[in-house]
Parts: C-alpha cells; structure tokens; sequence
C-alpha cells in the first residue's frame, strides 16, 4: 500500500483521469474530493461490501425456483394426464401405444 501525507487544499492523481482532492481535515475525519470518468465506480469501503453481498445473494438461484421456471418453459414436456381410476403403467402404455406409428388405427 502507498501511503502519502497531504494537506487541506492538495491533490493525488491516479493515472491521467482520476484526482483525489484532499477538501476538509476535522479532527480524526478526513474529506475528500473525486474527479473521475463517469465508468469509475466510487463507492466508501461498507457501501462497496453490501452491494458485493447484495449481487452475491441475487446470483444464487435455488433449485426450487429453476424448477418452478422449467414449468413455464417452451416445449416443457407435458405428459397426458391418466384418466380417473387409472394406474400409471396403464396411462404409460397407452400415450406408448397411441404415439406409436405401428399402432392399428380405431
């Protein structure tokens, strides 16, 4: 880390485009002035941290909510629902038998 020592009224650059002015000295507090190109993200260190913590917590996406998304999908697989009564093996024989293209016609 660089350490400098400036007074009330001086400037650090940093590289061409980025100044620190040094505005106000009240006891143990510090102002300080920036001039930086709009991209430059300025941010005091417990701000910088919430926001990381905060795009952290929106990039996790849970499973559940990945499933619940897959449902609304285009081309989701939606199997035909068995008739009343049904067992599953039978309703599964029959969507076989009926997307079959060997299956007898009715």
């Amino acid at each position: 880390m660089l350490t400098l020592t400036r007074s009330v009224g001086e400037t650090i650059r940093i590289g061409d485009d980025i100044e620190v002015h040094v505005v106000e000295v009240r006891g143990g507090t510090v102002r300080l002035g920036f001039k930086a190109p709009r991209e430059v993200t300025i941010h005091r260190e417990e701000v910088y941290r919430q926001i990381a913590e905060a795009n952290l917590l929106a990039a996790q996406v849970t499973a559940d909510t990945l499933g619940a998304l897959a449902a609304f999908a285009p081309g989701a697989d939606t199997a035909p629902a068995a008739p009343a009564g049904a067992t599953a093996a039978a309703a599964d024989t029959t969507a076989r038998t009926a997307a079959s293209p060997e299956a007898p016609a009715r």
